[in-house]
């Protein structure tokens, strides 16, 4: 990956936006559970990070995504996994696929409000019933005239609370699983949407999920993106965005958490010397930060490809996997490192060890990424 000087001039800009606009807020959002998700994001929008590869004709850049992962990778200086969680579902969850299919009429309607920081959009897949198996939702949207009725419910949707709108996926035909499903945008202000209520979540605190029933919702048509049947393609696409945003987030977080538990083992004595001073402390963590730099190389190669137009499925799940599965190990050596104080949440580590375990999780479990990948190695039994 090779990166311009506009590329660094984002990251700087990025890094500077989060020491005076969101770290020193992240306790305060912490505590209360919820961040000013409005208000925040119309800040980013002033700076043009909500548009980044957006196309220009509805308020964005239209930059390629190796400038994304400039600002996926920066938004890793954020003190907390739960902003960066948020605003990737606002630019790379919930808004690529009405981007890239949405018509001319429903792109000025919600996308354009999106990138300009005045709508806050979320995603809405997941069901109590369907969590990774995309395929089995059954939240329904029959056609009736020229509006769609739609009656289910979605489960841990991020942005949840505070949403304008949702890139909901449905069932709108009675056939095949994997072509009955259509993604349709609908007004959180809507008649018969009732957020039930704001989940309690062992990390990713700041973050508002929420779980969300839709009773005899009724949208028009001409909000579905694209044609209609084709919502479970259209989603699959939009996961690799997801999953490619995922794993450049955690990056700065798994070497902050080196960096601080460096400084930490170094001041701190045990048996008469610094405990940084055990060679099984520096070594594992010269390990570690080994392993980051591998999953950096792996991460830039799928963005490189994935600007180049290829199907980059395979590698993003490798990406996917890896970063979940090495953000808790990192964060678990370096709780470890940190004794007893590493329990106390007064210490960064405990924030970062609660909110990593979402990674392995959100976006497609492990087990998910090991079956897509298992399928491209082609070791799944025949009958599958």
């Amino acid at each position: 990956m090779q990166f311009t000087t506009e590329h660094n001039n984002l990251s700087a800009s990025v890094k500077k936006f989060i020491v005076e606009q969101i770290n020193p807020y992240v306790d305060e959002w912490e505590q209360a559970g919820i961040f000013p998700a409005h208000e925040l994001f119309k800040k980013m929008a002033g700076q043009g990070l909500l548009g980044i590869t957006k196309p220009e004709r509805f308020g964005g850049i239209g930059l390629d995504w190796s400038y994304n992962l400039v600002f996926c990778e920066a938004m890793g200086e954020v003190d907390g996994g739960s902003i960066p969680m948020a605003v990737g579902v606002q630019t790379d969850m919930a808004t690529p696929a009405l981007a890239q299919f949405g018509s001319d009429e429903l792109r000025d309607e919600f996308l354009a409000p999106a990138i300009a920081g005045e709508y806050v959009a979320c995603i809405g897949v997941s069901e109590p019933g369907a969590g990774s198996d995309v395929a089995s939702i059954r939240t329904n949207a029959r056609q009736d005239g020229d509006d769609y009725v739609i009656n289910g419910g979605k489960m841990w949707i991020t942005n949840g609370v505070q949403a304008d709108f949702m890139c909901m996926l449905a069932n709108t035909s009675d056939g095949p699983v994997h072509k009955n499903k259509s993604l349709i945008i609908v007004p959180m202000k809507s008649k018969g949407v009732n957020v039930a209520r704001k989940l309690d979540k062992l990390g990713m605190r700041a973050s508002d999920t929420a779980q969300i029933f839709f009773e005899d919702v009724r949208v028009p048509q001409r909000y579905r993106i694209g044609e209609e049947g084709r919502g479970f393609i259209y989603q699959m696409q939009q996961f690799q965005q997801e999953r490619l945003w995922v794993a450049a987030t955690v990056l700065r977080v798994m070497e902050k958490a080196i960096d601080d538990v460096i400084d930490y083992t170094r001041q701190r004595i045990a048996f008469a010397k610094p405990l940084l001073d055990n060679q099984v402390i520096h070594f594992r963590l010269a390990e570690l930060q080994t392993e980051i730099e591998l999953l950096r190389s792996l991460i830039y190669r799928a963005v490189e490809e994935h600007v180049q137009g290829a199907d980059v499925t395979r590698l993003a799940s490798m990406a996917k996997l890896k970063a979940g599965r090495l953000s808790r190990a990192v964060t678990d050596s370096c709780l470890q490192y940190y004794g007893g104080m590493g329990f106390m949440n007064e210490t960064p580590i405990t924030r970062m060890y609660r909110d990593s375990r979402l990674t392995s999780i959100g976006g497609g479990a492990d087990e998910v990424m090991l079956g897509i990948l298992s399928k491209y190695m082609g070791t799944l039994p025949k009958s599958r």
